[in-house]
């Protein structure tokens, strides 16, 4: 092709700002993507539900940020120091600009901190820890905690910044309350600091964003408009994405990545920070939806041992799960901060004839019947699990009546402690640290902690290290206290592990995505080739 004067003097000015010819030529290109829900608000502080935690994020930004290996990168912060045990100062980055043009500031960042205070706000449980946010001059604030916070970086991932001004000015200055269906501008309307603005919104049909050319951060992406389409059919989604109508998705059930694969879409897969886990009453005297009368087996660890004996976690691998998960020893995923992998193998082996032994000496050398309570909507096979663990389970005599329920039902259940034994899920999102992870599953349940103790296992020795890991600045003796800490609660078997379960996600040829174990579309991170 020849080069015309005009076109030879358009790379020479372009050569002369340095910018890289074939990078200044390369039109911004489109991305069309879907998961299996969509976001449940614009507003990044009414809700605190994973997809549309990370769906804002690529709008709104906090002072730092995870990269998608879940490491701590500076965002609207540039820098911090510890100014006392309780107190960090945060050095902002000036310069940045609200999509609408405001310019941000240490008022935002306060008001932002008033904001996630409000009624509506389920983002606040994500940051208890914080006591205080306060303005030193116009691009310092110092953030106070309760307590010693050796993780405050991970926490303050989850305070969004949202303008004042712009706030104010929209009626928007509390959290749109979702609970009580109280929406305002804020939940259908954005104004963030991110790689992305909102351009348009039709509830669970289509979100339209668009690249912020004003961002603050020097882009990876290539991308121009990106629209998002939730789509809820497993088999729609899929043969979008084959037909070409969608480039991407982040929902991939696996029974379908042999379809997908051999259409010539590429598949990306890895294990989530999500572990899987068993459950049971470790609480009431006499055992729920069971016929064993007047006492509760699972108090008795053998009958514990045996049911982790049960379970064959290879087949669980390989016939339900289709060789797409990763057994596991414990409950925290290898991945999250402070996980002791060395404690990242099963403690019991796979054999029935020494799980019939256990239970005998525990006094139930015919088993016993007892309810199993299961989602067949929230986690990858889920329903399948169960069925098999049951099959497992009634080969030693323990027989289950499944209980299986849609998400909404099976939550109740576990809020309420209407449970004897069941399965369940947690990340450690949204700290991505294992201190998340103890606290919520198994300390012993109270207001603050505990909230997926459903069992309501309690151990004291094992809640007298969780004050210590909270408060413990130095990384080594942190790490030394949460290795400790699992150790004994592996020992004492509150829960039997399974697996991390799959994040499987879909893309067109030409599509670059960067999926890290927390399950997010970093869109700054995604390059698309194209069509």
């Amino acid at each position: 092709m020849k080069t015309t004067t005009l076109s030879r003097a358009l790379l020479a000015l372009v050569a002369s700002l340095g910018v890289p010819a074939a990078m200044a030529q390369a039109p911004a290109q489109p991305l069309t993507w879907s998961a299996n829900l969509d976001a449940l608000s614009m507003d990044p502080h009414s809700t605190n539900n994973s997809f549309t935690n990370a769906f804002v994020s690529n709008i709104y930004e906090a002072l730092v940020r995870f990269n998608d290996k879940l490491q701590i990168e500076p965002a609207l912060a540039t820098s911090w120091k510890v100014m006392s045990p309780t107190v960090w100062r945060f050095t902002l980055r000036q310069g940045v600009k609200f999509h609408s043009g405001e310019s941000f500031d240490a008022d935002d960042v306060v008001f932002t901190w008033q904001r996630v205070n409000t009624p509506g706000s389920l983002v606040k449980g994500n940051l208890s820890d914080l006591k205080d946010v306060r303005k030193v001059d116009a691009f310092t604030v110092d953030v106070e905690t309760h307590t010693p916070m050796p993780i405050l970086t991970n926490e303050l991932v989850q305070l969004l910044v949202m303008d004042k001004g712009w706030s104010e000015a929209n009626r928007a200055t509390e959290a749109s309350d979702l609970q009580k269906q109280k929406e305002n501008h804020a939940n259908r309307n954005t104004n963030g600091t991110g790689p992305f603005q909102l351009k348009s919104r039709d509830v669970d049909t289509r979100t339209v964003l668009t690249a912020y050319a004003g961002w603050w951060d020097k882009p990876k992406h290539n991308l121009g408009e990106v629209t998002f389409m939730p789509i809820k059919s497993d088999a729609t989604r899929t043969s979008a994405l084959i037909s070409g109508n969608i480039d991407a998705t982040v929902s991939v059930p696996l029974q379908d990545v042999p379809r997908l694969q051999s259409s010539g879409v590429e598949v990306v897969q890895g294990p989530e920070l999500r572990t899987i886990f068993l459950g049971m009453d470790h609480f009431r005297d006499e055992l729920l939806y069971s016929d064993v009368k007047g006492k509760n087996p699972f108090k008795d660890k053998r009958v514990r041992q045996a049911v982790y004996h049960a379970i064959d976690i290879e087949a669980i691998k390989r016939s339900v799960m289709r060789n797409a998960s990763w057994p596991t020893g414990m409950l925290l995923s290898p991945h999250l901060n402070g996980a002791p992998a060395s404690l990242n193998k099963r403690t019991l082996a796979y054999d029935q004839a020494a799980a019939k032994k256990l239970l005998a000496e525990a006094g139930y050398p015919n088993g016993f019947t007892v309810g199993m309570q299961c989602p067949n909507d929230r986690y990858v096979y889920d329903e399948a699990i169960c069925l098999g663990i049951s099959s497992m389970l009634a080969r030693v005599g323990i027989k289950t009546n499944l209980m299986i329920e849609p998400t909404a039902r099976w939550s109740v259940r576990l809020n309420t402690n209407d449970v004897s034994f069941f399965i369940v899920g947690h990340a450690g999102l949204p700290m991505a640290d294992s201190y998340g992870l103890l606290k919520d599953v198994v300390h012993t349940r109270t207001q603050r902690e505990g909230s997926l103790n459903a069992g309501r296992y309690s151990n004291p020795k094992f809640d007298a290290y969780l004050p210590q890991i909270a408060a413990e600045i130095d990384t080594t003796k942190r790490n030394k206290l949460i290795e400790e800490a699992v150790a004994l609660e592996r020992e004492d078997i509150s829960h039997v592990p399974l697996h991390q379960q799959p994040i499987t996600w879909a893309t067109r040829k030409g599509v670059q995505l960067s999926q890290g174990p927390d399950n997010q579309m970093r869109l700054w991170l995604v390059r698309a080739a194209a069509k």
